[in-house]
Parts: C-alpha cells; sequence; structure tokens
C-alpha cells in the first residue's frame, strides 16, 4: 500500500532521513522503530505530506502522496493538539468536518466511538478537564473518525494506564481487521511484540534493520538457555562454556559464551546431571534485539 524509495531529507547540516526505502503491506501493522532523534519523525511528516522530502519518491496506493486525499491518512502525532476550551463533542466534530465529515455524521462517529472507549458520557467535558489519558483517548478517536485507509500512530500508548493500554490494543487490532493499514512507532517494544506484523528499525537516519517479526527475530542467536531441574545445584552452574545470569534452587539462568557450544550440548549436559522438568531457549525479545542493534551490545532480558 505504501511504498518508500530512497527517500533522503537535510536540515542544513544535518542528515536526518539518508535514502530510506521501505514497503508497507496493505493491511498490515508496521512498527517504526529507532531511538529518539532517529529521524522517525521527519518520515511520517513527509508521509503525510507535512513537509516535502529533498530526493526520493513516496507512493500511497501507487500515487505521490502530494496527489492523495489527505482524508485517506489519519495521524495521531507524538506532540498532542486539542484545544482545550471546546467540549470533547465540539473538538470530534471540528475534525470530522476537517476530514470532509458533516456535523452530524462527525457527532454520531464520535459518540459511537467514545462508548466503543469506555468514554461515553465525556462528550460535554471540556479537554482542559480530562485527564491525560482521557484526552490521549480522544485524540486517537479524532484520528480515526473519518476512517482512514492509513492510519499513523506516534506514542499512542503515552499516558494510558496498562487497562487502557490493552482497550487500543484491541481497537487498533481491530481497525486491522477492517483492513486498515497502520504504522506504529513507539518504544514500548512489548506492544510491538503484540501487534506488529513487520518492523524497520531507523538509526542516525538510515534503516539498519527490516523484515518481518519472525524473520528479524530468527537474525539473531540466541545466547540464553533456562532450565528448572531436580539435582544438584552446583552441577547445574558449571556447565561448559556458559557463565551463569541468574539462579535459585533448582532453576538456572545460562548464557552460552563459547560460539561452538549449542543449547543443545547444554540439555545433553543437564540430562547427563539433573532431572529436568523444564528447558528452554530464550527467542531474543525485540526489546534485546533493538538494544543490540542500535548499541551493539548483547542484553537478554531475564524472565526468571
Amino acid at each position: 500500500m505504501l511504498t518508500i524509495t530512497n527517500i533522503s531529507k537535510r536540515f542544513g547540516a544535518m542528515l536526518a532521513n539518508d535514502h530510506i526505502s521501505l514497503n508497507v503491506r496493505g493491511g498490515s501493522i508496521y512498527g517504526l522503530l529507532g531511538p529518539n532523534g532517529a529521524g522517525k519523525t521527519t518520515l511520517i511528516r513527509m508521509i503525510t505530506n507535512i513537509i516535502m522530502p529533498d530526493e526520493g519518491e513516496i507512493l500511497l496506493d501507487g500515487l505521490p502522496v502530494s496527489a492523495v486525499q489527505q482524508n485517506t491518512i489519519g495521524y495521531l502525532p507524538e506532540e498532542r493538539g486539542l484545544y482545550k476550551k471546546l467540549t470533547v463533542a465540539e473538538q470530534l466534530t471540528y475534525f470530522g468536518q476537517l476530514k470532509g465529515l458533516d456535523g452530524r455524521e462527525a457527532i454520531k462517529r464520535g459518540l459511537w466511538w467514545l462508548s466503543r472507549m469506555d468514554a461515553a458520557g465525556w462528550e460535554s467535558k471540556k479537554v482542559q478537564e480530562l485527564s491525560k489519558g482521557m484526552q490521549q483517548k480522544v485524540q486517537f478517536i479524532s484520528t480515526i473518525l473519518h476512517e482512514p485507509k492509513l492510519v499513523i500512530l506516534d506514542e499512542p500508548f503515552s499516558g494510558l494506564d496498562p487497562l487502557n493500554s490493552d482497550l487500543l490494543i484491541s481497537v487498533i487490532k481491530e481497525l486491522q481487521e477492517r483492513g486498515t493499514t497502520i504504522i506504529l512507532s513507539t518504544h514500548q517494544m512489548d506492544q510491538v511484540e503484540r501487534l506488529c506484523d513487520d518492523i524497520a528499525l531507523i538509526n542516525h537516519g538510515a534503516v539498519v534493520l527490516e523484515g518481518s517479526v519472525r524473520e528479524v527475530r530468527a537474525g539473531f542467536r540466541s545466547d540464553r538457555v533456562y532450565v528448572d531441574y531436580h539435582g544438584q545445584d552446583a552441577l547445574m552452574r558449571a556447565v561448559p562454556g556458559t557463565s551463569v545470569v541468574d539462579s535459585a534452587a533448582g532453576r538456572v539462568e545460562l548464557r552460552i559464551d563459547d560460539e561452538t557450544v549449542r543449547p543443545t550440548d547444554v540439555l545433553r549436559y543437564a540430562l547427563a546431571n539433573v532431572e529436568i522438568t523444564r528447558f528452554e531457549v530464550a527467542e531474543p525479545s525485540l526489546h534485546d534485539i533493538f538494544v543490540q542493534t542500535v548499541t551493539g551490545h548483547v542484553t537478554m532480558t531475564s524472565t526468571l
């Protein structure tokens, strides 16, 4: 649905985007990841035609974004933009009309979405009376009110508690089921794990990692093994070619330090020395992959 080819953007001497090429499949949830200052927001602003690239091309359904009706895109920016003295109903009606809805249809859809987002009865409240999390819900509704084909969400979970984060996740999945294409930019890797089909990691303005979540994980060798067992702890804390990351009675997390040692070697050692009740080779999380790719240091998250 969205094709980005060799996009570059400079601001003076700073190269914000350096020949970025991406393909976003229609109906997918695409994670756009990277540390602060990596160039994600600049890229998003070019996709939404807020700013123009210096080089390259961005096509939405085969058309340059400059020629595409903006009503086909919904954009939730990281910097929030609500009018504090308007009521929620006035806010949603205004944003709906900006995207081509008439007033009646905008308020009808707004009330439906308020109910869906556990916010029924908020329509008469002024935005300045709402908490940060409540304002975030209103901003999200204003982003999708006109039923865009492409939705871009920049840090959509900011200000939301765990319950409302789960609610938003379920709504995002519903939008995908309806055929909406979603670009998700967030630093919350657990949400990326739960939602995204494909990801791209941008660092210093360039794409350093791209592919499906499964492909990306498969490209990183796991060096962690978890074993629960009955037997002598000392034996499982002395597995050749490994070091102990964490341990407790009958449980150990091992890091494989020797590149010639494989998880199957650890399993053979354990079978020969203790009674195993659990053996798990840890798949690297997106958090671990993110940190390793950006910093070059391996930091696996313990599950013990």
